[in-house]
């Protein structure tokens, strides 16, 4: 597929899948200016509207701050106002922008994927196995994925999942559907059984077998969360018998719809492991897409992907100009 085109249709499944969010904040900046002079009252306004995105008081502050600045008591249009807020959007988004990058020195670089239950972990995993599936067998010459491919890793690896959510059958069952459609293995323990024997023995096989990339689920019971910590925790012990490095990447998998709560997610998750990266599902189904905005600028952690939908090409590399843009609807 051509670039440019790949680029566009992702570009347009993106506008529309924030467009929630976006009607209220394109919608509302129509309102607020109407070819008058830029005052208190219409940055109050502006700021307000920022808020109700889920974006939060300080970054929505921060935000109109620094739009308002040259702009102060002079005539802006609309649109002049969504070019200069998605310019002050991506330049906050755009340290945190960094695709998920396999490193090829840890053989196999073990993912280990958390998450409340509910945000999407199973679902994420099996995108990113179907990606990397797609990408060994349709790589250009020269191992160059297509442009239509969506996990950013620039190559294709062979990649294993380990069903480690023991507890969940269904979750269980989910892996090994996302598995077979993915044509990679799954790993997986009796229902019940120890969470960490089955990531051990998913990370002993990929050794064995030369695999490159190990994907491991787990539980997300955070109503529970010192029964949580000790498993995930285990989980860790367990992988650094075999690799001391391991897990490479801690990758949290946060539902958009959640808003605000996302961030109290990540603060919970962050007291139970050393979570270096995120992934955020379900922006299509919410108003509060502005909450991408509160996380990068609170935690300051890299967003991989994001999700828009429900199909294979709806979970891709975040990239923040295009999500800034999007976000405002233009």
């Amino acid at each position: 597929m051509n670039d440019d085109i790949s680029k566009k249709s992702w570009f347009s499944r993106l506008k529309s899948g924030l467009s929630k969010t976006s009607t209220g904040i394109s919608g509302g900046i129509t309102d607020i200016f109407t070819k008058r002079r830029l005052d208190d009252e219409m940055l109050e306004e502006l700021e307000e509207l920022l808020i109700t995105s889920d974006m939060g008081a300080g970054v929505a502050a921060k935000i109109v701050a620094a739009f308002s600045k040259g702009r102060f008591d002079k005539e802006i249009a609309p649109d002049e106002v969504k070019e200069a807020l998605a310019g002050e959007i991506a330049a906050l988004l755009a340290p945190v922008a960094h695709p998920l990058v396999i490193d090829p020195t840890h053989r196999p670089y073990v993912v280990m994927v958390v998450g409340v239950n509910g945000n999407g972990k199973t679902t994420t995993m099996g995108k990113l196995a179907y990606q990397l599936s797609r990408e060994e067998k349709e790589a250009r010459p020269g191992g160059a994925p297509s442009a239509s491919q969506g996990t950013g890793a620039g190559r294709n690896y062979k990649t294993m999942l380990a069903a480690a959510d023991t507890f969940r059958a269904a979750a269980v069952e989910q892996l090994k559907v996302w598995g077979e459609r993915a044509q990679v293995p799954v790993v997986s323990g009796e229902e019940g059984a120890d969470p960490a024997s089955v990531a051990y023995r998913a990370l002993e096989q990929a050794k064995a077998q030369g695999t490159e990339v190990v994907m491991i689920d787990t539980a997300g019971r955070l109503h529970n969360k010192k029964n949580l910590m000790e498993e995930l925790q285990k989980i860790v012990r367990v992988l650094k018998k075999i690799d001391e490095s391991a897990p490479h990447k801690v990758l949290l998998v946060l539902d958009g719809t959640t808003g605000q709560n996302a961030l109290a997610q990540v603060a919970a998750f962050q007291e139970l492991i050393a979570v270096n990266g995120l992934v955020i599902t379900k922006l299509d189904g919410t108003a509060k897409g502005g909450v991408v905005v509160a996380l990068a600028e609170k935690f300051k952690l890299p967003i991989h992907a994001i999700g828009v939908g429900e199909g294979l090409e709806d979970l891709r590399p975040f990239t923040a100009e295009d999500f800034a843009r999007s976000l405002v609807g233009l």
